[in-house]
C-alpha cells in the first residue's frame, strides 16, 4: 500500500460510488444465483451432521488459508495445524504467517458467535467488528502497515491513501460513504438476492478503503458470514477467489471504473461492471457448492474411504482392510461406541481395539473423550484421497527450512 497523495479525482460525496447495487434490478443476476441457493441447500443435507461438522472445520482453516493466500501471506496448511496447537515454527516469517492464520480463524469464529442479525451482517458496523476482531488477536508487532505505520483494531483510517490505481475517498468522508452503503446493504434479502447484494458490498466496501490497512480480510470475513446461513459452512468464497486470484483483482479494479457514456447506469462508477463483477461472483460461488457436493457424494466418498485404507495397508502393516467397514459406517451415520466399531470391523476384541488406536492416533477417528463415542476426523495427510483437490496445498511437501 502506498499512502501517496497524488490524485486524479477526488472522492468526498457518497453520490460519486453509486450505484450501490444494479440500476434497473438484479432479476437476472438473482436468477443466475437460485443454482447455488438450491445446491448449498441440498448440500447441507448430504451426509450425517458428524461428518458435516468436520467438513466446517476444515473450510474454516481452509478459509484462513486462502484470503491469507490472496494477500500473498499464505503458509502451508500443516503450519496452520500446527499453530492450532500452539505449535509455531522458529523461523519469524512462518511464524508471523501463522499468527495471521490463526487470528482469522479465530475471528471467524468469533463473528459467527456475535450473532449478528441478518439485516446486520453487511452493514459497516459488522465490518468494523471484522477488522477488530481479527487484528486485535495479533500482538502489535503484527499490526504494522507495509510502511510501518501502526494499525488501530476496528479504526477507520485518520489518513488520505492511495492503492496502486485506485484512489479511495478522503479520509474525513469515509463515515458518510459507509452510512450511505449501510442504507442500501444492512437489510434482510432472500438468499437469490442475498448473493447478489454480497457481491455489491464486497466492492463497494473495499472501494472505500475504510481502514489504514487489512481492508480486504475484513471484507471477506463479513462476505463469509453474511453467506454462512447459506453456505452453512460447507464452501469457501475464498477457496474460488483465491484460486481466480488475478481474475478477482482485475474484477474488482474493472468495477472501479467511471460511467461508461449514457448507456452505463445512472451513478458515477460503471453498472456494467458492477455487473460483471458480480456475475463473476456468484459463478465462483456456483464452481465451490458444485465441487462440495460432487466431492461429498456418499457412493463415491465411502469408495475413497475404501481406496485410503486400502492404500495405507499396502505400507504400513498395523493397518487392516477390515478398518474400511465401520470408518465407512461412521462417515455416513455418524459416531459409534468403541466396542461397536469394533464389532463392526468383524477383528477379534484385542486386534480389534489395537486398529481402534491407531485410526484415533492418526486422526481418522476422533472422539470426545477417552472412552467416548468415535466419529470421522480429516487429518491433512489423508485429504489428497478421501477429498482430492479440495485442499491441495496440504500434501504438498514442507517447503525446505
Amino acid at each position: 500500500m502506498s499512502t501517496t497523495d497524488t490524485r486524479v479525482i477526488q472522492y468526498d460525496h457518497p453520490a460519486q460510488f453509486e450505484p450501490l447495487l444494479p440500476n434497473g434490478g438484479m432479476d437476472d443476476l438473482a436468477a443466475q444465483a437460485r443454482p447455488v441457493v438450491e445446491d448449498s441447500l441440498r448440500l447441507q443435507a448430504c451426509v450425517h451432521p458428524h461428518t458435516l461438522g468436520q467438513v466446517r472445520r476444515l473450510v474454516r482453516s481452509m478459509n484462513s488459508y486462502y484470503s491469507n493466500r490472496i494477500e500473498g501471506q499464505s503458509t502451508h496448511p500443516l503450519h496452520i495445524e500446527q499453530a492450532l496447537h500452539a505449535q509455531f515454527s522458529g523461523q519469524p516469517d512462518i511464524a508471523f504467517k501463522q499468527r495471521l492464520a490463526v487470528a482469522h480463524i479465530h475471528a471467524e469464529q468469533a463473528l459467527e458467535a456475535a450473532q449478528v442479525s441478518e439485516t446486520q451482517a453487511l452493514s459497516s458496523a459488522t465490518l468494523c467488528m471484522a477488522h477488530r476482531l481479527l487484528y486485535q488477536i495479533l500482538p502489535e508487532a503484527d499490526r504494522l502497515t507495509d510502511a510501518g505505520a501502526p494499525l488501530a483494531p476496528g479504526k477507520l483510517r485518520q489518513q488520505d491513501v492511495a492503492v496502486y490505481r485506485h484512489q479511495p475517498p478522503t479520509w474525513a468522508s469515509v463515515p458518510q460513504f459507509l452510512d450511505r452503503a449501510d442504507a442500501v446493504y444492512a437489510r434482510a434479502w432472500w438468499l437469490e438476492q442475498l448473493l447478489v447484494v454480497a457481491a455489491c458490498a464486497h466492492h463497494r466496501l473495499t472501494w472505500v478503503h475504510p481502514f489504514l490497512d487489512g481492508n480486504g480480510r475484513a471484507c471477506r470475513l463479513q462476505t463469509h458470514l453474511a453467506l454462512a446461513q447459506l453456505s452453512g459452512g460447507l464452501w469457501s468464497v475464498n477457496r474460488g477467489l483465491a484460486r481466480q486470484r488475478d481474475a478477482y483483482y482485475q474484477r474488482l479494479s474493472e468495477a472501479d471504473m467511471p460511467r461508461h457514456g449514457d448507456l452505463d447506469g445512472r451513478g458515477n462508477l460503471s453498472d456494467k461492471m458492477l455487473r460483471a463483477w458480480c456475475a463473476f461472483f456468484i459463478d465462483i460461488c456456483q464452481d465451490q457448492v458444485s465441487f462440495m457436493r460432487q466431492i461429498l457424494a456418499l457412493d463415491t466418498l465411502n469408495q475413497r474411504m475404501a481406496t485410503l485404507i486400502q492404500v495405507r495397508a499396502a505400507s504400513l502393516p498395523d493397518y487392516r482392510l477390515q478398518a474400511i467397514a465401520p470408518l465407512q459406517h461412521v462417515l455416513v451415520t455418524g459416531p459409534l461406541a468403541r466396542g461397536a466399531f469394533v464389532q463392526l470391523s468383524g477383528l477379534g476384541e484385542r486386534t480389534g481395539r489395537k486398529l481402534l488406536a491407531l485410526l484415533l492416533q492418526d486422526g481418522l477417528l476422533q472422539s470426545d473423550t477417552p472412552k467416548g463415542p468415535v466419529g470421522i476426523g480429516l487429518p491433512l495427510d489423508a485429504l489428497h484421497i478421501l477429498l482430492p483437490n479440495l485442499y491441495p496445498e496440504a500434501a504438498a511437501a514442507l517447503p525446505a527450512a
